[in-house]
């Protein structure tokens, strides 16, 4: 992982949802990237959450690797401008290919389309079919209610308690970026 350019998948919202501490959030998770110099991979939008992220990234110099597919190339405003931009089939291989080209995930809020990824990564995890970290940035307590159904699972053991080890909350960008750079090492 040291001698290849270190890569952070981000699931996020294509809306920018109710409070403007989400916008504010993707933002400094775009710059944050950038700053260390590492890449962005996320689904390709230039709307919501999502073109956030990533023209904060572009705005700090960052590389940014886009994977959309091809039914929502106009709804979500495909951003071309991308250092690598991919067109897929369908939803399964967009995140297919952003999940092969991360080291991380981090899961900003969003809709159904971030819980799917969230929730399809963190499926793989939990089965061993990868040693991913899986960060859940909880800004202003938009996941709490999330994690209270992964602990309600557990304790109706319909999940095992190391399913929680498997997922980091954050509260704040500098704490997110503080355990990126320990994982990275």
């Amino acid at each position: 992982m040291k001698n290849r350019q270190f890569s952070v998948c981000v699931f996020c919202g294509s809306r920018n949802g109710a409070s403007p501490a989400y916008a504010k959030a993707a933002h400094e998770v775009g710059a944050a990237i950038a700053s260390q110099g590492w890449r962005l991979v996320y689904g390709a939008g230039d709307v919501g959450l999502m073109g956030a992220v990533a023209n904060a990234t572009q705005a700090a110099g960052g590389d940014t690797f886009g994977v959309i597919p091809v039914h929502l190339m106009n709804r979500e405003v495909g951003k071309r401008d991308l250092s690598r931009f991919v067109v897929t089939e369908n939803m399964h291989e967009r995140k297919k290919v952003m999940f092969m080209n991360s080291d991380a995930m981090v899961v900003l809020p969003g809709g159904v389309g971030s819980l799917d990824e969230f929730f399809e990564v963190l499926t793989w995890r939990q089965l061993g079919l990868h040693e991913k970290p899986i960060y859940l940035l909880n800004t202003e307590g938009y996941w709490d209610k999330l994690i209270q159904l992964v602990d309600h699972a557990i304790a109706e053991e319909f999940a095992d308690r190391s399913l929680r080890k498997i997922i980091s909350v954050v509260g704040a960008v500098p704490d997110l970026m503080a355990a990126l750079c320990k994982f990275r090492g």
